[in-house]
């Protein structure tokens, strides 16, 4: 199994940081491979362990500058969605409640406990949709400018963008057309570019981090995979489940997202009143990876706060 940096399975992989306790694993789901990474701590496992869930386009090697920071007396694990990264790419309907199933069966089969998740985007959402959903299974939520569906909801665009999003929907469900799409959409040039547009700091968008996203895209079955995800339903919104949560919930927003404004994300509190939200000031969609420093503290100063005792 090949994936970011080339490395194997059960081989260590870079993450900035003690790089020999973070290793790539493999599991099987419904007949597909799926791959994960994970890091131990160096001393006693004391606390739940977290699961790191990415975003659309991608992959656990987003999470490489939390994974072993975060591993401070519990395991960490970074999941691949069915169809992104390094897992499989099978010909079938990709939505949101795949995912959720794949995540749910993931805590079950792999982990064994319950869990904190921890995503960001669509990641975010299916976090939010197990914590619904699967309380047996999930402790606390964090949530990190959390999407508001797999596609956008017409409601949601302004008018003037509507018919465009429409005839981009038309486009993708035409033979030839979407995999020419699919082209330009993958190239290196174009990753860098939508990055510069949703990461506020652009020394973060390094060649490293293109490439992350760009080597999955070069795989069998990832275009189909795009078209699936793309003119799918958007799947159930925050506002629906927010109220079903009875776990502890974090809700972190860059304050500079212009694909998940921060207006959503302050919302979040008056569907769930108990939520802690904290706004980051002069970051964009991924604050994990443009600040992790400040993300990974946050993170770990809220697990350990004494009105969660249980993290």
């Amino acid at each position: 199994m090949k994936l970011y940096k080339e490395s194997q399975e059960g081989e260590s992989v870079q993450t900035g940081i003690q790089p020999r306790l973070t290793t790539v694993a493999s599991w099987q789901w419904r007949g597909h491979e799926i791959c994960y990474w994970v890091a131990e701590p160096e001393g006693a496992i004391t606390a739940p362990p977290v699961v790191l869930l990415h975003g659309f386009g991608a992959s656990a090697g987003h999470w490489r500058k939390n994974i072993a920071q975060l591993a401070q007396g519990r395991r960490v694990y970074a999941l691949d969605w069915l169809g992104f990264g390094a897992s499989a790419k099978p010909l079938l309907a990709y939505n949101l409640e795949l995912w959720e199933q794949q995540l749910a069966d993931f805590c079950l089969e792999v982990v064994g406990e319950r869990v904190i998740l921890v995503g960001n985007s669509i990641g975010a959402l299916v976090g939010l949709m197990m914590s619904a959903h699967h309380t047996d299974l999930v402790c606390a939520a964090v949530l990190i400018n959390c999407a508001g569906g797999l596609s956008h909801r017409p409601n949601e665009l302004p008018p003037l963008v509507r018919p465009v999003m429409g005839a981009m929907q038309m486009i993708l469900r035409i033979p030839g057309l979407a995999e020419t799409f699919f082209e330009y959409a993958r190239s290196r040039r174009n990753i860098r570019n939508t990055l510069k547009r949703v990461y506020v700091n652009h020394d973060a968008v390094s060649d490293e981090l293109v490439e992350l996203l760009y080597q999955p895209s070069t795989t069998p079955g990832a275009a189909k995979v795009f078209v699936s995800v793309l003119t799918a339903d958007a799947g159930p919104a925050p506002e629906e489940l927010l109220p079903e949560v009875r776990c502890p919930l974090l809700v972190l927003w860059g304050e500079k997202d212009p694909w998940t404004p921060i207006a959503r994300g302050r919302e979040f509190t008056r569907h769930a009143p108990r939520a802690d939200f904290i706004p980051l000031a002069g970051l964009g969609h991924c604050p994990h990876d443009e600040d992790p420093e400040q993300v990974n503290n946050i993170i770990l100063e809220w697990l350990t706060r004494p009105r969660n005792p249980s993290l």
